[in-house]
């Protein structure tokens, strides 16, 4: 499931769109064609909103990958991470009309689905952590891979839903590439580096 894709949008999005666009074409038919520009207008924000591009991502060791379109906001060293150990946190403002899917930031499985969280370890047995946080409507992100899954890097693994933030959370001693402020696009640029130790 989580290696196919629609051509524009993300599969989630193609009933409101569907409904959308009959709704439009009604208004034309059987009533004041200007009526038909409100539900045209709203579909081309939904495409927006569902959009699902397609990414080439480049194949980097030991790199990390924004797993969402947005802007960096904080990168702190914490105490205890989703693992239990210390580590650096990247948290990433999502752009709600970027991609709707999220990425993997590194290649590795899933060694565990947390509550709004996705624990991934790398083959050299690194932990990264994928959490996310502030959700509009009330809608958690719906991951579209499960517990031993195996991902490579930038590889589609959450649809959004209009979540506000992204948090990555690397190994204390992982390099961090970018600083708040920092524009920064899934699956496509680097926000850092997990040792390549076994």
């Amino acid at each position: 499931m989580h290696g196919r894709r629609n051509p524009f949008v993300a599969q989630e999005g193609v009933l409101p769109l569907l409904l959308v666009l009959l709704t439009a074409v009604v208004l034309i038919r059987y009533s004041e064609p200007a009526f038909a520009m409100i539900p045209a207008a709203l579909l081309v924000l939904l495409v927006m909103v569902f959009r699902d591009p397609h990414r080439v991502v480049p194949s980097v060791a030991h790199g990390v990958f924004s797993p969402v379109d947005g802007k960096v906001v904080a990168v702190e060293q914490i105490t205890h991470s989703a693992t239990g150990a210390p580590a650096q946190r990247i948290t990433i403002e999502v752009d709600n009309l970027g991609s709707y899917t999220a990425r993997s930031p590194v290649e590795g499985t899933i060694k565990d689905l947390k509550e709004k969280a996705m624990w991934l370890q790398t083959d050299e047995g690194e932990d990264v952590v994928l959490r996310f946080r502030g959700f509009r409507l009330g809608l958690a992100p719906r991951a579209l891979v499960g517990f031993g899954a195996r991902l490579g890097q930038g590889q589609r693994c959450a649809y959004l839903r209009l979540t506000r933030t992204a948090e990555v959370e690397l190994p204390a001693d992982a390099r961090v590439l970018v600083e708040p402020g920092s524009k920064v696009v899934a699956g496509t640029d680097l926000i850092g580096n997990v040792p390549g130790r076994r």
